[in-house]
Protein backbone atom coordinates (compact mmCIF):
# COMPACT_ATOMS: atom_id res chain seq x y z
CA UNK A 1 0.00 0.00 0.00
CA UNK A 2 1.25 3.07 -0.83
CA UNK A 3 0.38 6.81 0.35
CA UNK A 4 -1.03 9.32 -2.45
CA UNK A 5 1.93 11.66 -2.10
CA UNK A 6 4.19 8.23 -2.92
CA UNK A 7 1.98 7.60 -5.96
CA UNK A 8 2.46 11.52 -7.02
CA UNK A 9 5.98 11.33 -6.92
CA UNK A 10 6.26 7.51 -8.41
CA UNK A 11 3.94 8.72 -11.32
CA UNK A 12 4.69 12.61 -11.74
CA UNK A 13 1.74 13.79 -11.35
CA UNK A 14 0.24 16.02 -8.41
CA UNK A 15 -1.95 14.84 -5.61
CA UNK A 16 -4.51 16.79 -6.65
CA UNK A 17 -4.45 14.53 -9.94
CA UNK A 18 -5.10 11.53 -8.52
CA UNK A 19 -8.15 12.73 -6.15
CA UNK A 20 -9.60 13.86 -9.23
CA UNK A 21 -9.37 10.20 -10.61
CA UNK A 22 -10.54 9.32 -8.18
CA UNK A 23 -13.94 12.43 -8.00
CA UNK A 24 -14.37 10.67 -11.51
CA UNK A 25 -14.52 6.59 -10.89
CA UNK A 26 -11.22 5.95 -12.49
CA UNK A 27 -9.33 5.28 -9.02
CA UNK A 28 -10.76 3.90 -5.52
CA UNK A 29 -7.96 3.90 -3.06
CA UNK A 30 -8.71 2.86 0.14
CA UNK A 31 -8.70 5.06 3.37
CA UNK A 32 -6.86 4.20 6.56
CA UNK A 33 -8.48 4.87 9.84
CA UNK A 34 -6.74 8.56 9.97
CA UNK A 35 -8.76 8.76 6.43
CA UNK A 36 -6.09 9.16 4.58
CA UNK A 37 -5.70 7.52 1.26
CA UNK A 38 -3.71 4.54 0.35
CA UNK A 39 -3.09 2.50 -3.07
CA UNK A 40 -2.89 -1.06 -3.46
CA UNK A 41 -0.73 -3.07 -6.36
CA UNK A 42 -4.42 -2.81 -8.24
CA UNK A 43 -5.15 0.92 -8.21
CA UNK A 44 -1.52 1.54 -9.41
CA UNK A 45 -2.24 -0.83 -12.09
CA UNK A 46 -4.86 0.98 -13.29
CA UNK A 47 -2.85 4.21 -13.03
CA UNK A 48 -0.49 2.70 -15.45
CA UNK A 49 -3.18 1.92 -17.54
CA UNK A 50 -4.82 5.86 -17.39
CA UNK A 51 -0.96 7.09 -18.04
CA UNK A 52 -0.35 4.68 -20.80
CA UNK A 53 -3.99 5.52 -22.16
CA UNK A 54 -3.09 9.48 -21.74
CA UNK A 55 -0.08 9.00 -23.67
CA UNK A 56 -1.46 7.48 -26.58
CA UNK A 57 -3.88 10.65 -26.40
CA UNK A 58 -7.09 8.48 -25.50
CA UNK A 59 -9.72 11.07 -23.64
CA UNK A 60 -10.20 10.10 -19.75
CA UNK A 61 -13.91 8.99 -20.42
CA UNK A 62 -12.02 6.65 -23.38
CA UNK A 63 -9.97 5.27 -20.54
CA UNK A 64 -12.52 5.30 -17.66
CA UNK A 65 -14.76 2.65 -20.20
CA UNK A 66 -11.74 0.46 -20.68
CA UNK A 67 -10.88 0.02 -17.07
CA UNK A 68 -14.23 -0.23 -15.96
CA UNK A 69 -15.36 -3.02 -18.75
CA UNK A 70 -12.18 -5.11 -16.68
CA UNK A 71 -14.59 -4.99 -14.06
CA UNK A 72 -18.14 -6.01 -15.66
CA UNK A 73 -15.92 -8.71 -17.78
CA UNK A 74 -13.02 -10.45 -16.01
CA UNK A 75 -12.24 -12.41 -18.85
CA UNK A 76 -11.14 -9.38 -20.31
CA UNK A 77 -12.64 -9.68 -23.36
CA UNK A 78 -14.99 -7.29 -24.00
CA UNK A 79 -12.39 -4.81 -22.29
CA UNK A 80 -9.67 -6.10 -25.17
CA UNK A 81 -12.16 -5.14 -27.73
CA UNK A 82 -12.89 -2.35 -26.96
CA UNK A 83 -9.47 -1.31 -26.63
CA UNK A 84 -9.02 -2.76 -29.82
CA UNK A 85 -11.39 -0.36 -31.30
CA UNK A 86 -10.10 2.92 -29.74
CA UNK A 87 -6.45 1.53 -30.65
CA UNK A 88 -7.95 1.33 -34.05
CA UNK A 89 -9.71 4.64 -34.30
CA UNK A 90 -6.50 6.36 -32.84
CA UNK A 91 -4.24 4.72 -35.14
CA UNK A 92 -5.89 6.59 -37.81
CA UNK A 93 -6.19 10.12 -36.65
CA UNK A 94 -2.27 9.43 -36.33
CA UNK A 95 -1.84 8.35 -39.78
CA UNK A 96 -4.42 11.36 -40.85
CA UNK A 97 -1.78 13.95 -38.47
CA UNK A 98 0.93 12.38 -40.19
CA UNK A 99 0.12 12.68 -43.45
CA UNK A 100 -1.00 16.64 -43.11
CA UNK A 101 2.45 17.27 -41.19
CA UNK A 102 4.30 15.44 -44.61
CA UNK A 103 2.14 18.46 -46.27
CA UNK A 104 3.03 21.11 -44.28
CA UNK A 105 6.76 19.50 -44.23
CA UNK A 106 6.68 19.75 -48.06
CA UNK A 107 4.98 23.02 -48.40
CA UNK A 108 8.07 24.27 -46.00
CA UNK A 109 11.08 22.76 -48.08
CA UNK A 110 9.26 24.15 -51.32
CA UNK A 111 8.95 27.90 -49.41
CA UNK A 112 12.52 27.50 -47.62
CA UNK A 113 14.33 26.87 -50.84
CA UNK A 114 12.37 29.91 -52.92
CA UNK A 115 13.32 32.04 -50.07
CA UNK A 116 16.90 31.29 -49.75
CA UNK A 117 17.03 31.23 -53.56
CA UNK A 118 15.80 34.54 -53.54
CA UNK A 119 17.91 35.92 -50.64
CA UNK A 120 21.02 34.81 -52.30
CA UNK A 121 19.98 36.43 -55.30
CA UNK A 122 19.21 39.82 -53.60
CA UNK A 123 22.60 39.53 -51.99
CA UNK A 124 24.23 39.18 -54.73
CA UNK A 125 22.57 42.01 -56.29
CA UNK A 126 23.10 43.97 -53.45
CA UNK A 127 27.02 43.24 -53.49
CA UNK A 128 27.40 44.28 -57.17
CA UNK A 129 25.54 47.47 -56.53
CA UNK A 130 27.57 48.46 -53.22
CA UNK A 131 30.53 48.52 -55.63
CA UNK A 132 29.17 51.28 -57.55
CA UNK A 133 27.02 53.29 -55.15
CA UNK A 134 27.65 54.68 -52.26
CA UNK A 135 25.05 53.96 -49.56
CA UNK A 136 24.23 57.19 -48.19
CA UNK A 137 21.15 56.19 -45.63
CA UNK A 138 20.87 52.57 -43.56
CA UNK A 139 18.25 50.90 -42.68
CA UNK A 140 17.89 49.36 -38.95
Amino acid sequence: MKTIREVAKLFNVTPRTLRYYEEIGLLSPTRSHSKLRTFSKKEIAKLKLIMRGKRYGFSLDEIKEMIMLFDCDRTGIQQLERTVEYGEQKIKEIEEKIQELTQLKRELVELHATFSEKLAKLKGENAKNEQFHVISKKCP
